[in-house]
């Protein structure tokens, strides 16, 4: 499904190049979990950002779906987002002055859906992450964990194949964050491709997948019994 071959991607910072990614081959398949950790430094923003085609490398190859993305373009690239990939924040990142209906349906106004079409799939999305009672809710309404509710439903909006979600319990309690990853569980378990950067070892004990790295590198990469 997703294929990296010596990825690297490198920052000229004066006389010197920091490498932030270097040399990174990974494989991941459908209907995998896998939670990427290392310390601040080692490379996981950067390694998520290639994988989400928010930025390409400096050498090696990036295939998605038979797509080879490392020689795309930017309308290329916000294509590919758009119909293969789906986002999750740390800041939920949803619209202030749009309802919960409304932030969902948002990633569908440049589809083939109709205005009405697109909230009816959005109310449809909604009610799967148990929301949909908060569909007319503005986001200082709601609170962190209805938030990130919602833009998970944002995420799943386009059936994407693949979700990223970059520290998504990171503004929440010990508690709340519970009800979230066992929602990414339950996403998991229903066939949902999940790749999760965190530096919390009880978060990423829901995935089924670690990696570590560790300047640049992949320093460990193992799957749980």
């Amino acid at each position: 499904m997703l294929e990296l071959r010596n990825i690297k991607k490198l920052y000229p910072m004066g006389e010197t190049t920091v490498h932030a990614l270097d040399g990174i081959n990974l494989v991941v398949n459908k209907n995998e979990f896998v939670a990427v950790m290392g310390a601040s430094g080692s490379g996981k923003s950067t390694l998520m950002n290639i994988i989400g085609c928010l930025d390409t490398p400096t050498e090696g190859l990036y295939s998605l779906n038979g797509n080879e993305i490392s020689s795309m373009d930017d309308d290329e690239l916000a294509a590919i987002r758009n119909e293969h990939l789906g986002f999750v924040f740390q800041g939920f990142n949803l619209l202030p002055r749009l309802n919960a209906l409304k932030n969902v349906a948002l990633p569908l106004k440049y589809s083939k859906y109709g205005y009405h079409e697109r909230l009816h799939r959005a109310a449809e999305i909604l009610d799967q992450v148990g929301l949909l009672r908060r569909a007319h809710h503005k986001p200082t309404e709601l609170s962190g964990g209805e938030m990130q509710r919602v833009a998970i439903a944002r995420a799943l909006v386009n059936n994407p194949g693949i979700i990223l979600a970059d520290e998504p319990t990171g503004n929440l309690d010990s508690s709340t964050s519970k009800e979230i990853m066992d929602l990414f569980q339950q996403l998991h378990h229903q066939g949902q491709t999940i790749i999760m950067v965190t530096h919390e070892k009880d978060i990423a004990a829901y995935a089924n997948r670690v990696i570590l790295l560790k300047d640049g590198r992949i320093v460990d990469d193992y799957k749980k019994d």
